[in-house]
């Protein structure tokens, strides 16, 4: 998976950008079905796998925990800008979560969540992330997965 990590100096302001997870190359995404707040068909048509997802969920460089908080003892620097992630599968089905994933904005347009799983009407993305999504549709399922675990 490529990794992306450098700073831009912009009006004489420093801005890092977070390395985040993609595959390598450009990947096609593939077809979805989006149903009132969800997405009902697995992006990959098999489930993923819940303990990669719990590793992406803690990636710093996947972001998630930058933001959110949840059950995780060992991470000392979690994130209070969402919603805690302890309890999400049973608010959520994975259905729902796999949409929050995917693309939040169509849920809440003025989230702050990034869209995963999405290549257009973006602004502001770096020229090496273009045409990619942060994202792969197994990594997505992989995370739906885990989340779909945390009951309490």
């Amino acid at each position: 998976m490529g990794r992306l990590a450098s700073s831009l100096v912009e009006g004489g302001l420093a801005v890092a950008l977070l390395a985040l997870p993609c595959p390598a190359g450009a990947e096609e995404l593939r077809p979805y079905t989006v149903n009132g707040d969800a997405i009902a068909e697995s992006l990959t048509g098999a489930p993923g796998d819940a303990t990669r997802g719990r590793t992406l969920v803690l990636e710093r460089t996947n972001t998630c925990i930058l933001c959110h908080s949840g059950p995780f003892p060992e991470e000392k620097f979690q994130g209070d800008l969402a919603p805690n992630l302890a309890g999400s599968g049973g608010r959520w089905s994975a259905a729902q979560l796999r949409l929050r994933l995917v693309d939040a904005s169509r849920l809440n347009p003025a989230t702050i969540m990034p869209s995963y799983y999405r290549l257009d009407g973006l602004d502001r993305v770096a020229p090496n992330w273009r045409d990619k999504p942060i994202l792969s549709a197994e990594q997505i399922e992989d995370i739906v997965a885990y989340l779909a675990t945390l009951r309490e």
